[in-house]
């Protein structure tokens, strides 16, 4: 009876220290996730002012997930290619310049974990299965990322060394192949609309809401 009577308080003590810990995670959730809205919704509407008059010729958006999407793949590469077009080269000296100084201001640039700039397919690749398409997809897109991370890495008006430093620490290249291709309104393959490049912003805050998470489940 006493070793039962002893599991029982055991067990209602870990119980509580549980419930302690559960609010105090759904706290620091509330604070972070607050102030992870709060600075993407400022970041998307300085973003958007930035380039409002240069999206339309550059067939290009913004999301309120902060990924800015280019959206013309005749004017990125050539088919089955992954050299930078002249016409996309001059759309990315415009840009990368303009979005690293945005994102480089004292109040984004502690926030900023990651840039990624994403290289995406359609599912298609000629005279292929699916799978084989896939690779060799992944493969295009792999490349076409890395083409992209190149070039904007050469533009002279970053090139300066504390502007390159923040760089390099947080600008990958990332080739998605088909994972995740778009849909039209009928909900078939986007085929264009799936061949794009994308830059896209992580924060800091997604991190300390997975690791919170994380901990919990343990």
């Amino acid at each position: 009876m006493m070793i039962f009577l002893l599991v029982a308080i055991v067990f209602m003590l870990q119980v509580k220290k549980n419930e302690a810990r559960i609010v105090e995670a759904q706290s620091r959730i509330r604070e972070i996730a607050t102030r992870y809205t709060d600075l993407r919704g400022q970041l998307y509407k300085e973003l958007s002012e930035e380039f409002r008059d240069d999206l339309p010729k550059w067939r290009a958006s913004i999301k309120p997930d902060l990924s800015i999407r280019f959206e013309e793949p005749s004017v990125q590469f050539d088919t089955g290619a992954a050299i930078v077009k002249d016409g996309f080269k001059s759309t990315l000296n415009s840009f990368f310049p303009r979005y690293i100084k945005i994102l480089r201001s004292p109040k984004y640039a502690d926030a900023i974990e990651e840039v990624r700039i994403e290289g995406h397919t359609s599912s298609l690749w000629k005279n292929l299965a699916p799978e084989p398409a896939y690779y060799e997809n992944m493969r295009l897109s792999q490349e076409r990322a890395r083409s992209v991370l190149m070039h904007v890495f050469g533009i002279q008006a970053i090139r300066d060394d504390e502007t390159l430093r923040w760089i390099l620490a947080r600008v990958t290249a990332n080739g998605l192949s088909s994972a995740r291709r778009l849909v039209t309104p009928d909900g078939g393959e986007d085929l264009m609309g799936s061949q794009r490049v994308e830059f896209r912003v992580r924060t800091a805050a997604e991190d300390q809401l997975s690791r919170i998470l994380g901990a919990l489940g343990r």
